[in-house]
């Protein structure tokens, strides 16, 4: 007995068609891929797990990950800018004149671990 060759595409047509096989053929390949199963039963406002699932995770999407500024970076130009004489931080400048104060009536500068370790013995 000859074996008798089937072309591919009928078995898309069986697939696609309204039979029985055809309907779990159907929703086996949608739970394969992720799809809702039976998508002609579901209306709009039940896809939200679908689409919550299929957006990109929220650590990879750009407008989250790089929401702040670069502060590291904007710090060191601004450190580098007021070496310079262009950029007054007067928080920085008034840390200086206290320790240049303390110098001056002979204190020796503040070392905040030193003091722990008096207060530990």
């Amino acid at each position: 007995m000859a074996l008798k060759k089937v072309p591919f595409y009928t078995y898309s047509k069986i697939i696609t068609s309204e039979s029985s096989y055809g309907k779990r053929m159907t929703r086996l390949r949608n739970s394969i891929f992720g799809e809702p199963l039976r998508p002609s039963q579901h209306i709009p406002k039940n896809y939200k797990t679908v689409r919550v699932l299929s957006r990109e995770p929220v650590n990879r999407r750009d407008e989250v990950a790089n929401w702040y500024p670069r502060h590291r970076e904007t710090h060191s130009l601004m450190m580098a800018l007021r070496e310079y004489g262009l950029f007054r931080d007067e928080h920085e400048d008034f840390k200086e004149e206290m320790i240049r104060l303390r110098t001056l009536r002979g204190k020796p500068p503040w070392n905040p671990k030193e003091k722990n370790k008096d207060k530990k013995k």
